[in-house]
């Protein structure tokens, strides 16, 4: 990868560590000459990559705090720039003093020269750092997206897909892709450059129906791995709907480990979304219970209904809960026919539905049994008691499953929607390239320009090929001290 040739930047300066109090506090400051104005605020020289135990001294020269100095000359650091690390005490105030006297001291005029010790140190933008070290060529815009994905990890399992990401695993699957990609194109340009070789046909020669299979198989591959990734990412929502009193807070509780809904006898008790986000082997899942589902002239539940149906529009997955202990009764099975009626028509068509009929601890086998001979064919159906916990790691399992989250043996990639739909686009590109490929007469022109395509895509994924302004919305989602 070659990045944009680094420019002189104005040094910027943030608190790197989170808001709120802890043991330590870190504030960094990354740009060009740092050297002079660290030893003469610090007060002392400063060797490279060492730790320097001294006071931080306020205008007055009194100490703020004393603390560790870790100073990283260029291009040997996170940025790529001159890195100076001030670790103090982790108080809000104390930190916001310390950075307010960097700001000062850097905007002190030297009497030698009249100019300011630091001329034009800035709070840093979200983000910035890492910005910083992508546009110096320090990680690619793959890695740079992982660091931020690494931050916000919510599992152990999305934590250590981000850290394979962070490494340049996803980075190196992508250039592996990139290397045969141009290897292809050379052998199309080839034969574009000499079209009176007729007694040689270079792509029968090196087999390039053959290479782009091999290559569309790997990319399937890395799409799958990526697929995987995105989802531990993300997560699934799974809305929880039925009608009132089949047990969907209790099925909440039940997965969530917690009495997070009320439960009670009275119908309509739920009268807005309550949301939790599970974990299932290092999958987030994002469970939502609502309000029941039925006409109720109740201005409050009928606004709850509605706001569980919203719910329902967006889910990824619907488990749709039904009452053991009310299947005989006519009113309940209109109610549940009724819903069904309402997700035919709200839902994406695509969205898994799961028929899960809970209090199975309230009904005999035989009730169960008959239950199961006079379900609708090919409907998917469960059967749980969210009180009792039976049937729920049955459930859990099945969660995964509609998920879609597989453990692949050679490691999951921290993946975004945007490398998908790289991925994505890149296989058309190959898919057409491929169609070409197998007609009589070869659209080289044509194929040349599917495979120059299908390669703009997979750039996109590390930064080679990146607008400002998709790098603008990526690092604005960074924490300040990134």
């Amino acid at each position: 990868m070659t990045a944009p040739p680094a420019l002189p930047r104005h040094p910027i300066i943030a608190i790197a560590t989170a808001p709120g109090r802890g043991g330590i506090g870190v504030i960094r400051i990354s740009g060009p000459q740092l050297r002079p104005w660290a030893e003469h605020y610090l007060g002392q020289p400063l060797r490279a990559r060492h730790a320097h135990y001294l006071p931080f001294p306020a205008g007055d020269g009194t100490p703020l705090d004393h603390g560790l100095a870790l100073y990283f000359p260029a291009p040997h650091s996170y940025t790529g720039e001159d890195v100076l690390e001030l670790q103090a005490h982790g108080g809000p105030v104390l930190l916001q003093m310390l950075l307010a006297r960097c700001l000062e001291s850097a905007a002190e005029r030297d009497p030698a020269t009249g100019e300011p010790r630091l001329p034009r140190l800035r709070l840093a933008e979200p983000g910035e750092f890492t910005q910083r070290a992508f546009l110096n060529d320090k990680m690619d815009l793959a890695q740079a997206e992982a660091v931020a994905d690494l931050i916000d990890a919510s599992t152990e399992t999305a934590a250590r897909s981000a850290g394979l990401s962070l490494s340049g695993a996803f980075s190196q699957a992508i250039g592996s892709l990139r290397e045969q990609l141009i290897h292809l194109r050379m052998l199309v340009e080839a034969t574009l450059d000499f079209p009176e070789e007729e007694d040689v046909d270079f792509l029968q020669e090196a087999d390039a129906a053959g290479q782009l299979q091999q290559l569309q198989a790997q990319l399937e591959s890395v799409r799958r791995r990526a697929r995987q990734g995105a989802l531990l990412r993300e997560g699934l929502k799974i809305v929880i709907a039925g009608q009132p009193n089949a047990g969907k807070s209790s099925l909440l509780n039940a997965l969530a480990g917690a009495e997070l809904a009320i439960v009670t006898p009275i119908a309509g008790t739920t009268r807005d979304k309550v949301e939790q986000t599970i974990q299932i082997d290092g999958v987030p899942l994002h469970i939502v219970d609502t309000a029941g589902l039925r006409e109720t002239e109740d201005t409050v539940e009928r606004i709850g209904v509605e706001r569980a149906w919203h719910a329902l529009e967006g889910a990824d997955a619907v488990l749709f809960l039904h009452d053991l202990t009310q299947r005989e009764s006519a009113a309940y099975q209109q109610g549940d026919a009724q819903i069904r009626r309402h997700l035919a028509k709200r839902i994406a068509p695509a969205t898994p539905v799961l028929h899960v009929w809970n209090k199975l601890d309230c009904v005999t086998p035989a009730a169960q049994a008959a239950v199961t001979a006079a379900l609708p064919a090919g409907e998917e159906s469960l059967f749980i008691s969210a009180q009792a916990g039976t049937g729920l790691d049955v459930l859990r399992q099945r969660l995964l499953e509609l998920a879609g989250f597989q453990s692949l043996p050679e490691g999951v990639f921290m993946a975004r929607a945007r490398h998908l739909r790289a991925l994505a686009e890149v296989g058309e590109h190959l898919n057409i390239a491929s169609a070409m490929l197998e007609q009589p007469e070869r659209p080289l022109d044509l194929l040349a320009e599917e495979l120059r395509l299908a390669q703009t895509a997979l750039n996109a994924i590390t930064g080679e090929f990146t607008s400002d302004d998709l790098l603008g919305v990526i690092f604005s989602s960074f924490c300040i001290g990134k």
